[in-house]
């Protein structure tokens, strides 16, 4: 048996690891300077490839302004190559969601994402790279802490971005804090 390096986990309240990737049309997205109001949403997406990925992420553009009005800023990201990320965003029709790429794996990994290796073709025709990492979404504060974080280690039973909304609202009626934060012995 092998011994392999598993995701680290995120702890709400505690700052966030650094995060800085080129966009599409964006120019390059660096969570410090984001200047989101209330939080910056990161959809992390398996890439090009991913069917399911197509369909979460048309999702999100479509609730994109309902995010924005509440003071949410967003970005989709995955490993994917400008080229694929280019690919993804034709698809997407979306031209005012940025669009990041070129995530290094180990910068996925240290946000405790898990990480996938190629099964080939998949069944929208398109390869799989060598590796990329697994979904993952992130509300993070203005301060660069954790609010929400949700990690798969499949491409299946996402967080609903209504849903997400939905807690948002009531998140920033409530003054509702980051929950899970207790590290201590149990």
């Amino acid at each position: 048996m092998t011994t392999a390096t598993a995701p680290n986990a995120l702890m709400p309240r505690q700052p966030v690891p650094a995060l800085q990737v080129p966009t599409l049309e964006h120019g390059v997205f660096e969570l410090g300077g984001d200047g989101a109001t209330n939080f910056t949403l990161l959809v992390f997406y398996r890439g090009l490839h991913c069917p399911i990925c197509l369909k979460y992420l048309l999702e999100l553009g479509r609730l994109q302004a309902d995010f924005e009005q509440r003071g949410v800023k967003l970005i989709a990201l995955s490993s994917d190559t400008p080229e694929r990320a280019q690919a993804m965003a034709d698809k997407l029709k979306a031209p005012g969601l940025r669009m990041g790429h070129s995530l290094p794996l180990a910068q996925a990994r240290a946000w405790g994402l898990y990480i996938s290796t190629s099964r080939g073709t998949t069944s929208i025709g398109i390869e799989e790279p060598a590796l990329f990492s697994e979904p993952g979404v992130f509300l993070v504060r203005p301060d660069g802490t954790l609010y929400y974080g949700a990690v798969q280690t499949m491409p299946f039973a996402r967080p609903h971005f209504d849903e997400l909304l939905a807690a948002v609202d009531f998140a920033l009626a409530k003054a509702y804090p980051a929950r899970g934060e207790y590290a201590g012995a149990v």
